[in-house]
């Protein structure tokens, strides 16, 4: 997952930071384009292009002016589309017609597997580059192909944790202390369950437990090994448990009216954030720049951040920088890629923006360590989230990941706002995937 840069559903503005303190302001930005190619000019300069979508991170944390600083007879260009779901299938198109590739290119984690089974040998091995045992181990497995060859090196990743409004917790007769409310939901989803049960009988008025069962739905699938294909490449997210238990779990949800049934992101969902009317979210890190930008002042220090349910770390999101093999400057697309994703240039993205490190070796800088959202009254962040990180279940990727989430997280807000029947639903959801699929 990777947050847009346009002022609708995805709209995320820049984070800010002190230098150990993590906040949430922001800048509503757009892409910026070049009118250049990859090219060199008669003095030996070079122009390197970098194709990304939504938000990365590096104009903001200044990398691209600072590089140009190191080596000054190179400057990077970024091509930015707002969506990904945009600017996936133009890649595509790209890598199949051999034209139109930047120097650099971003891959989505929901879009890898596919890409490393079907384009690999488009792309530069960066094995030969960076150290693929500085990342969490399985991030780098994820863009590593059958042959060994690694066509990404990874950027952020979404370690989970749970955002929580600690007034309404209290409101409600609930525990509100992090430590407190991690101890509530221990036992895993089903506890998060038993606590919104809770929450209802003494809701403030107009409010509701979590913003969208389907966002509880891909929190649990997160925290599992075995998704939505098994280890030889079949899809099996029929017989999946975590998929069966994030199924019946969000059923559970919208039958208990436990849900406002806004999926993320969309206009409805950022209203009901600026109005408070949501008590929990589910909390990849990234999410957490979301919430404090649509929540707005009025709400600061009235959010906090706890570790997620359950004793399973889950993760939701994180990208890849690749180099195709047919850039101009394939060496120094190359060298620009291992720069940007070593452990101070990731820290200092985390600083600007909020997304968290997949480099190990980031973990341990004060902008990792010590990071505080004083939105969230103080979370220690880099702290939970690098617990998170450690202990997260190296998941097996499939080819259409991407698909049969949004297909199933489709008919879970059906049974949200339409009252559809979880059977029905799920035969909508199955139906569909399977046509995809083919």
């Amino acid at each position: 997952m990777r947050i847009t840069r346009t002022g609708g559903g995805h709209g995320r503005r820049t984070a800010t930071l002190a230098t150990t303190v993590l906040t949430a302001s922001a800048l509503l930005l757009t892409g910026c384009s070049s009118d250049d190619d990859s090219d060199t000019d008669a003095n030996g300069n070079i122009t390197l292009t970098v194709a990304d979508f939504g938000q990365f991170g590096y104009k903001e944390a200044g990398l691209f002016a600072k590089y140009h600083e190191l080596h000054p007879k190179i400057t990077v260009k970024e091509e930015t589309t707002a969506n990904e779901q945009d600017y996936y299938p133009k890649l595509l198109q790209q890598l199949n017609t051999g034209s139109g590739l930047a120097d650099v290119t971003g891959i989505e984690v929901g879009r890898i597997k596919e890409v490393v089974d079907t384009q690999s040998a488009k792309f530069a091995d960066l094995s030969k580059t960076i150290n693929v045992n500085d990342w969490v181990s399985w991030k780098e497995k994820q863009a590593t192909a059958k042959d060994g060859t690694v066509i990404g090196a990874g950027t952020d990743i979404g370690p989970m944790s749970l955002c929580y409004r600690k007034d309404l917790f209290k409101e409600a007769g609930l525990p509100s202390d992090r430590e407190a409310v991690a101890k509530a939901v221990a036992g895993g989803w089903e506890d998060y369950l038993k606590l919104g049960e809770q929450y209802k009988k003494k809701a403030p008025s107009g409010t509701y437990f979590m913003d969208s069962a389907s966002a509880m739905y891909n929190a649990v699938v997160s925290s599992s090994a075995q998704q939505y294909y098994d280890a030889d490449g079949k899809p099996v997210y029929k017989d999946s448990p975590s998929v069966q238990q994030g199924w019946n779990l969000a059923a559970e949800a919208a039958d208990k009216k436990l849900t406002q049934g806004l999926p993320q992101f969309t206009d409805a969902w950022t209203a009901a954030l600026r109005k408070g009317t949501v008590a929990t979210v589910a909390c990849p890190a990234w999410m957490a720049a979301q919430i404090s930008v649509n929540s707005g002042d009025s709400f600061k220090g009235k959010w906090d951040i706890s570790r997620a349910p359950g004793s399973t770390a889950a993760n939701w999101g994180g990208s890849f920088l690749s180099v195709p093999k047919s850039g101009k400057h394939v060496k120094e697309a190359t060298e620009l890629v291992k720069w940007l994703t070593a452990p101070e240039q990731q820290a200092a993205v985390f600083k600007a923006i909020g997304v968290f490190p997949s480099n190990k070796g980031a973990y341990e800088l004060a902008d990792v360590k010590s990071a505080k959202l004083p939105y969230f009254s103080d979370a220690p962040i880099g702290q939970i989230y690098a617990e998170e990180a450690k202990s997260i279940p190296e998941a097996v990727l499939g080819a259409k990941d991407g698909v049969i989430k949004d297909t199933i997280s489709n008919q879970i807000n059906n049974m949200e706002k339409r009252g559809t029947k979880p059977a029905d639903a799920w035969k909508a959801a199955t139906d569909s995937i399977d046509k995809a699929l083919g």
